[in-house]
C-alpha cells in the first residue's frame, strides 16, 4: 500500500502545482478610443481648404500647421502627414477615426488618390495606402524621395509575446490590382494584386563603430488578406515564431527577412536617421531589443495600391 500512497501523494502535490497563465498586455492607445484632431489650413495656391487630419493619441485638437509629434505618449503614427514643399502646405490623410457600432472608435486605414491642384492647371495624384505602425513619423515632408527616411520604425522592447491580438474587418473591391502613382510622370496599372496586411516583428539591434544600424530577426508574425470579410473578426491571434522560420510547411515569402534596398530606418546614437540592415535570422531563444507593429490597407512599396481596399482594426493587444 505505501507505494501506493506514495504515488497518489505525487499526483496531489503535481496538480496542485501552479500552471503558467496566459497574459494579456495591451498596447498603449491600441483600442483606438481616444484620437488627436489636427485641423491645418492648405495654402491658397492649391485651394486653401483646412484638412480634418486624425492622429492615434490622446484626445485633443491641434489648428494650424504645426508639425506634429506623438502626443500623450503614444507609440503611434500613421501615414497621415503634413507636407511642405517651397513654402506650400499640402496635408494627406488616409487614417481615419471610425464608429465601431455604437461601442467606442477603431481605425479605419483605405488606399487613396491624394490630388494636389494648383491655379487650376497642374493637376497631381499621389497614391497613399493608409497605415499605422509603432514609432514616429517626422514632419513637415519636404520631399517623395526616400519614403522610409522619414519615419522611424519600431520602439525598445525586450519581451516574447506569443501572438499579436486584434479585431480585423477587410474590404477589397472587385478591381483589386495595383497602380504606381507618385505625382511624377503618368499613373501606371501593374500586373499584381494588392492585399491588406498586419505584422508583428521583433529585432536584436545594434550599432557599429560608424554609426550604421543592423538587426536580426527574432520575432516574426505577418498576415495578409486578400478577400473581404463579411463583417468583422474578433480577437483574432497572429501567432508569432521565433528564430528561422524559413523551413516551417506555412511559411510564406513575404514574412521572410527585409531586402537591405527596402530597409526602414531609425535614429542612430549620434540622431541620424539611417536604414535598419537585417543581417539574419536570430538564434530562437534570443532576446529582441525592438518591435515593429504595422498595419495598412496595401502590401506593396511607395506609392502602389489599390484604390478603395480598407482595412479596420480594433483592440490591439500582445498576448504571453
Amino acid at each position: 500500500m505505501k507505494p501506493i500512497r506514495a504515488i497518489l501523494f505525487l499526483c496531489i502535490i503535481l496538480t496542485a502545482l501552479p500552471t503558467k497563465a496566459e497574459v494579456i498586455e495591451d498596447i498603449a492607445y491600441g483600442n483606438f478610443n481616444s484620437w488627436v484632431v489636427r485641423e491645418i489650413k492648405e495654402s491658397a495656391i492649391i485651394g486653401g481648404n483646412t484638412k480634418t487630419v486624425y492622429e492615434i493619441g490622446p484626445n485633443k485638437l491641434i489648428k494650424g500647421d504645426i508639425p506634429y509629434s506623438n502626443e500623450g505618449g503614444s507609440p503611434w503614427a500613421t501615414s497621415n502627414v503634413m507636407a511642405k514643399v517651397v513654402g506650400i502646405t499640402k496635408c494627406s490623410n488616409a487614417v481615419y477615426k471610425e464608429p465601431r457600432d455604437g461601442n467606442g472608435y477603431c481605425v479605419r486605414m483605405t488606399t487613396i488618390l491624394e490630388g494636389v491642384k494648383a491655379l487650376g492647371v497642374i493637376n497631381l495624384k499621389v497614391l497613399v495606402s493608409g497605415s499605422i505602425f509603432l514609432g514616429e513619423m517626422f514632419e513637415p515632408i519636404s520631399s517623395t524621395k526616400s519614403p522610409y527616411s522619414k519615419m522611424e520604425m519600431g520602439i525598445p522592447f525586450t519581451k516574447r509575446p506569443t501572438h499579436l491580438i486584434y479585431d480585423y474587418k477587410v474590404t477589397v473591391p472587385k478591381n483589386n490590382r495595383m497602380i504606381y502613382s507618385s505625382g511624377f510622370g503618368p499613373q501606371k496599372e501593374l500586373d499584381t494584386y494588392d492585399n491588406a496586411e498586419v505584422y508583428i516583428l521583433l529585432q536584436r539591434r545594434w550599432e557599429d563603430e560608424d554609426g550604421n544600424l543592423h538587426a536580426m530577426r527574432v520575432g516574426t508574425g505577418r498576415q495578409r488578406y486578400s478577400k473581404s470579410t463579411p463583417g468583422w473578426i474578433n480577437a483574432h491571434e497572429l501567432p508569432v515564431w521565433y528564430g528561422d522560420i524559413t523551413k516551417r510547411a506555412d511559411y510564406k515569402p513575404y514574412m521572410g527577412l527585409i531586402p537591405e534596398e527596402k530597409s526602414y530606418y531609425a535614429r542612430n546614437s549620434k540622431g541620424k536617421m539611417v536604414p535598419v540592415v537585417e543581417e539574419g535570422w536570430d538564434d530562437s531563444n534570443a532576446t529582441p531589443t525592438h518591435m515593429l507593429v504595422m498595419a495598412s490597407s496595401g502590401c506593396g512599396t511607395a506609392y502602389t495600391g489599390t484604390v478603395g481596399m480598407e482595412l479596420l482594426l480594433d483592440n490591439i493587444k500582445l498576448k504571453y
